[in-house]
């Protein structure tokens, strides 16, 4: 029912309208999911079910969010990180909502390709703002998309603050780091690393390495199956990178 409103919807409005409209169109949706099994732990809903999409994951009918979503916001209020001044790449909307109401942060939100709700449009790999700007980063699923993923990783730490934090999330696999310059068509993306817009798929090893090449501390985070993930919608095992300098 919900893909086909969805695809409904996106034949008949506009795209920005839809956006613009869009907690209004999922709350006529969402109070039929009105319940006590569960609660996203961004938007606070209680629901009767999160809704199962085509890949598996599962979506709050109130906000939009999935489960990495709900997780990273869950995790970023327990650490008690929402302060200063916070870099957020390509920002999942329902968290682009909340942050941008929170007046005592200042919030740059950014996207390259403007496919996402943004303020400003960085390139990370040359990020316009000066050495030791922001206290918070949030890299989530971007850095699988940058060929020069190094030089990326060296503009993060470059912006990013002494003790400041910084989350990065990507898919991972076992073994390697799987990249291959001579993939270049979306269809062979696709084939070889999940997407057909991303250029490697990292292993946590491997990442790590990178990133302490780049000067980072990292703490590796891996959730495991627990009660919470039932309740609040969350897949496991996940793995999070927490980063400081």
């Amino acid at each position: 029912m919900y893909k086909t409103l969805k695809k409904t919807i996106g034949k008949i409005l506009p795209k920005s309208f839809i956006i613009k409209n869009e907690l209004a169109f999922r709350y006529v949706f969402g109070v039929f999911q009105k319940g006590n099994s569960h609660q996203c732990t961004v938007c606070q809903h209680k629901l009767k079910s999160f809704i199962t999409i085509e890949n598996g994951d599962l979506l709050c009918p109130f906000c939009g969010s999935l489960s990495r979503t709900r997780r990273l916001w869950k995790l970023l209020n327990e650490d008690d990180v929402l302060c200063g001044k916070i870099l957020h790449f390509s920002p999942s909307r329902s968290i682009y909502r909340k942050l941008k109401t929170l007046g005592s942060i200042n919030y740059y939100s950014s996207d390259f390709d403007n496919e996402f709700l943004a303020d400003y449009q960085f390139d990370i790999t040359s990020i316009e703002q000066p050495n030791d700007t922001f206290d918070l980063i949030i890299c989530y699923h971007i850095l699988e998309h940058i060929k020069d993923d190094s030089q990326a990783m060296a503009e993060l730490h470059r912006v990013l603050k002494p003790n400041g934090t910084m989350y990065i999330q990507t898919p991972f696999k076992e073994g390697d780091i799987y990249e291959n310059n001579d993939i270049k068509t979306p269809e062979d993306r696709l084939q070889h690393f999940g997407q057909d817009d991303h250029v490697r798929i990292y292993s946590v090893d491997g990442l790590k390495t990178r990133l302490e090449n780049e000067g980072f501390v990292i703490k590796v985070i891996t959730f495991q199956k627990s009660e919470s993930d039932f309740y609040n919608g969350l897949m496991s095992p996940e793995t999070v990178f927490k980063l400081t300098r």
